[in-house]
């Protein structure tokens, strides 16, 4: 990367998505179809992980047999595709990214969402001219976190030094492919994880995406 530039690599879901009430109301009406008691948000921060079934085994004792766990995704995304146009993005996250940009800072998108429905999506919301690259999952989540795909969205862009990356996202598993490319991370509060859970992870941790990227631009300098 030339110069002294901070390469920003945003998540979406939980991050510059303010998505987390639609997916708490996905998950339990996908809970209800299967006979599971429903989760508080405070619960499923706490609780949250990936692979996804690790998740539900936390959350009913057991792991969820093949065949269960794909009844439960299919559920939740029929429920979560129904409210996704209802959801907004997180408060100020749109000016952060037009102001980065024009302050010559490179931004790209890498999210475990699908490809098919993220573009759309990201485009719809007015930002998609914001980033460098944008990436979704070509083939539906297999219950793995993010690692591949990152070194894959990384590999793909020209003149990015993962030194001077940082990836802003808000799960424990954006800080776990960050490290596994070479790069940084912050971990916004706003999403899937709690606080502590996210304290984990032994990387900054904040309330704002103002902040994370104060502290991405401070990490990679």
């Amino acid at each position: 990367m030339h110069g002294e530039t901070t390469h920003i690599v945003w998540d979406w879901n939980g991050t510059l998505l303010h998505d987390i009430d639609a997916v708490i109301e996905a998950t339990n009406l996908a809970f209800a179809e299967v006979g599971m008691e429903p989760v508080t948000l405070e619960r499923y921060r706490e609780l949250y992980c990936v692979p996804v079934p690790r998740f539900y085994e936390k959350l009913t004792g057991r792991i969820p047999t093949d065949e269960e766990f794909a009844v439960l995704n299919e559920c939740f995304h029929r429920h979560y595709f129904d409210r996704v146009d209802t959801v907004t993005l997180t408060l100020g996250a749109a000016e952060l990214l037009a102001a980065r940009q024009a302050a010559g800072g490179t931004q790209s998108l890498c999210s475990l969402a699908p490809h098919d429905h993220l573009v759309p999506l990201v485009r719809r919301h007015g930002i998609e001219g914001h980033f460098t690259r944008v990436d979704g999952l070509a083939t539906p989540l297999s219950g793995h976190g993010k690692a591949a795909h990152m070194a894959r969205h990384l590999a793909s862009l020209t003149d990015v030094d993962p030194r001077r990356t940082v990836v802003i996202g808000d799960a424990v598993d954006d800080a776990l492919a960050a490290r596994h490319v070479g790069a940084r991370a912050v971990l916004y509060t706003g999403g899937s994880h709690s606080r502590a859970s996210l304290a984990e992870a032994g990387v900054p941790v904040v309330d704002t995406l103002a902040d994370a990227v104060a502290e991405a631009e401070r990490m990679a300098r």
